[in-house]
């Protein structure tokens, strides 16, 4: 399957999952996260999921890494639709966040780090395959990141769903993942 055949698909099939659900998926989610053995993280990068999209939600799990490291952390991104960049801001309890005109929630301020300073990604996705290639939301805003990042930057992708077979139209510019963490098993790349 092509891309847009996937993302019109699986947001489908996102928005048929009923929140009894989506709660269950989103406690299996952190169990297999919890499994996972990561090195010592200084900066997360996380998104804001659209909770009316049934997104999978990053934030239980940056939680535990938070509890477990207390100096960690956490950056988010601000678009630029222009030219389809990101800027990134480290977070706080007094952090305002304000929808996007996608209606994804962005921080308004906060002080801002470089892609070079980030050592785990959260990616959002709509759908991924066995080889941790990954379906966004089609406009290419992580890819230029995550190519602007370390080559040792971690990404994780959270799927309430287990691959699809195949992505046909995977081109030179898409970024694979390192992990994808579904409530079944974590898929390491």
């Amino acid at each position: 399957m092509i891309k847009a055949e996937i993302r019109k698909a699986y947001k489908s099939k996102r928005l048929n999952l009923s929140v009894k659900d989506v709660n269950s998926f989103q406690d299996l989610l952190l169990i297999r996260f919890q499994e996972m053995l990561l090195p010592y993280v200084q900066i997360a990068h996380a998104y804001v999921p659209m909770f009316s999209s049934n997104e999978p939600d990053p934030a239980p799990l940056l939680d535990y890494m938070q509890f477990r490291d207390l100096g960690m952390k956490i950056a988010y991104p601000r678009i630029n639709a222009s030219d389809f960049s990101m800027k990134h801001f480290l977070v706080d309890e007094q952090t305002v966040f304000q929808d996007n005109q996608y209606g994804i929630p962005e921080p308004t301020a906060g002080i801002e780090v470089t892609s070079d300073m980030i050592d785990v990604v959260f990616v959002p996705l709509l759908a991924f395959d066995k080889k941790g290639n990954r379906v966004g939301y089609g406009k290419g805003y992580y890819d230029r990141f995550l190519a602007s990042c370390r080559n040792d930057v971690i990404t994780i992708g959270l799927s309430f769903f287990p691959p699809v077979l195949s992505i046909d139209d995977i081109d030179f510019f898409d970024k694979k993942l390192d992990f994808c963490i579904t409530p079944e098993c974590v898929y390491a790349f």
